[in-house]
């Protein structure tokens, strides 16, 4: 029985997303997407490259947090259980270690702002790093050209100089490719 338990999707999913998602916190488990792509991809084959670019873009499309691909992964690879076990996982074991760290922290409050500006400072080049692996990730598994990239390179560009909601953003470029101009 323990066999079957360790070796199930669903088991395999949620514990490699629970430990993920303490890599994550304070910059949300979106930073990982190349890592879970590997994982149910790659290494596991749960699902395809265009299952989880679609999942990936119809969780930033709608309305909610960025965190969203995440249950539909585990839908796609153990149903309702591995949407709710994949959701949980990315949940609850930061929201844990939040809670601890205040209750510590408060304790101690001269060392909290020591601590987070060191976390911070160390963070921030890893967030950026992880947020262009999945650039890269998502560009990869959905066959990028040249004309793709010229789009994303002119998308970064427009959100880098301007102050444009990147909401605008992704309306055009859904009308471009309804229109049929790319892809």
């Amino acid at each position: 029985m323990d066999e079957y338990i360790s070796e199930s999707p669903l088991w395999l999913l949620t514990t490699h997303l629970a430990l993920l998602s303490f890599a994550a916190v304070g910059g949300g488990v979106i930073m990982l997407a190349p890592d879970i792509h590997r994982y149910v991809v790659d290494v596991h084959r749960w699902t395809t490259d265009e299952q989880f670019a679609a999942a990936y873009a119809i969780a930033q499309a709608a309305p909610g947090p960025n965190m969203l691909f995440v249950t539909l992964v585990g839908w796609q690879v153990a149903g309702w259980l591995g949407a709710v076990g994949a959701t949980g996982a990315v949940i609850v074991p930061p929201a844990l270690l939040t809670f601890v760290l205040t209750r510590v922290s408060s304790r101690r409050a001269g060392a909290v702002g020591l601590f987070g500006k060191a976390v911070r400072n160390g963070l921030a080049p890893v967030s950026v790093g992880l947020l262009l692996a999945g650039v890269w990730v998502l560009f990869t598994t959905t066959g990028g050209g040249l004309r793709e990239s010229i789009v994303v390179l002119a998308t970064l560009a427009i959100m880098l100089k301007t102050k444009i909601n990147p909401l605008w953003l992704i309306i055009i470029g859904a009308v471009v490719g309804i229109a049929g101009l790319i892809g």
